[in-house]
């Protein structure tokens, strides 16, 4: 075992590692309980999650903080989570965030337009707190 510069020993199989960085999710709910269950779902990983309550807010917070992805509610009053998502498609700094749908509206043809428009994912409302981050983390190919 050597020494370093302070003199205290160190181990020879010591490994410096350097922590992956904490994912930052935008979560656009117009509903507060679900903004809230999915920032828990979601910290169980060490994820950030920032939250709108409009898509029209979660646009420019998208814009703004680039987050590494959108979780995105369907059915939501002014603008739904479709317009949202094409809205924010239409700005270049927004074609690269990967969005993810939370909505319990699943079915073949809902599902088709939401791929077409762009979406990375679909997570069918309800959804299980526990594997919230797992299943986001899968649909995007994120390591663990």
């Amino acid at each position: 075992m050597g020494t370093d510069e302070s003199g205290a020993q160190q181990h020879p199989y010591s490994v410096e590692t350097t922590a992956m960085p904490a994912k930052r999710i935008l979560v656009i709910d117009d509903e507060e309980d679900i903004q809230t269950v999915v920032r828990i779902g979601l910290s169980l990983q060490g994820w950030e999650a920032i939250s709108a309550t409009s898509g029209k807010q979660g646009i420019a917070l998208a814009l703004a903080l680039q987050p590494d992805a959108i979780l995105l509610d369907m059915m939501m009053p002014v603008m739904d989570g479709l317009s949202t998502l094409k809205e924010l498609r239409s700005h270049p700094d927004g074609k690269h965030i990967p969005a993810i749908f939370l909505t319990a509206q699943a079915d073949a043809s809902d599902r088709q337009r939401l791929y077409l428009a762009g979406s990375s994912g679909i997570i069918a409302k309800p959804f299980d707190v526990l594997t919230l981050a797992e299943q986001v983390a899968q649909i995007l190919n994120w390591s663990p």
